[in-house]
């Protein structure tokens, strides 16, 4: 197999641990929140959030302060919404410039990047998390910068993660029929939305979720078990 194929991987829960996100990430974001809006007022991109969250809620006259109210209760909805998450992004940029944040990878995942990519598939990230905030975590891990193994990311921009069009447009930004595109994650809803737009799947099992069962995917506890190049798991030769 070569470039012909694809992997597409989803982030939480398959190449890193739901609870660094849940409980380093996100608390770090909520924290900061305020302090980071009323010190970045100044910037388009902060003003541009505010402007989209407003428009999301139907509240055009909210303060900035009431917005930063409405953001907290959505992180801690865990609500995928857009300018949240580039918020986030910045937010964390900003952790990890400092020191204050490092990311988290399974300790097999930076050897199965390496050997797929060295035999020549693509390697693609598509997260609810801003592409911002996925380069941040792959790029300050125990193994280093991961992003090299990647050739592109997708967020919530592209549309949600449940949704096959989503998988649909993700198919036609790489280039290559579904059917030679392999999702993982660790979400079945993720997964049906992937097969439905006619990519092959398979769920991650990293003992943090329960997937229910006859989920009806392949299942893998580690990227180590994973074989893209004989497994049969691309639904096209």
């Amino acid at each position: 197999m070569t470039g012909q194929y694809a992997i597409v991987t989803d982030i939480e829960g398959t190449t890193s641990s739901i609870s660094f996100v849940k409980d380093q990430l996100f608390p770090y974001a909520r924290r900061r929140l305020a302090a980071f809006v009323a010190d970045n007022n100044a910037s388009a991109e902060v003003q541009d959030c505010l402007r989209q969250s407003r428009e999301l809620a139907g509240v055009a006259g909210a303060s900035d302060d009431e917005v930063v109210e409405m953001m907290v209760r959505w992180i801690d909805e865990d609500r995928k919404v857009t300018p949240l998450k580039t918020l986030q992004g910045l937010m964390w940029a900003e952790g990890f410039a400092a020191g204050k944040l490092s990311g988290h990878v399974y300790g097999d995942v930076a050897d199965a990047l390496r050997a797929w990519r060295a035999a020549g598939f693509s390697l693609w990230v598509f997260s609810s998390g801003s592409i911002k905030g996925q380069k941040l975590i792959y790029g300050h891990t125990a193994f280093g910068d991961l992003n090299p193994f990647f050739s592109g990311y997708f967020d919530t921009a592209i549309g949600p993660k449940l949704a096959a069009s989503s998988y649909t447009a993700i198919a036609k930004a790489i280039g290559l029929p579904p059917g030679r595109i392999l999702f993982l994650s660790d979400h079945t809803g993720e997964l049906n939305a992937a097969r439905a737009a006619g990519f092959g799947t398979a769920a991650l099992n990293r003992g943090e979720t329960v997937l229910p069962q006859g989920h009806g995917h392949p299942e893998f506890n580690s990227f180590a078990d994973i074989d893209p190049q004989g497994g049969g798991l691309f639904p096209l030769p």
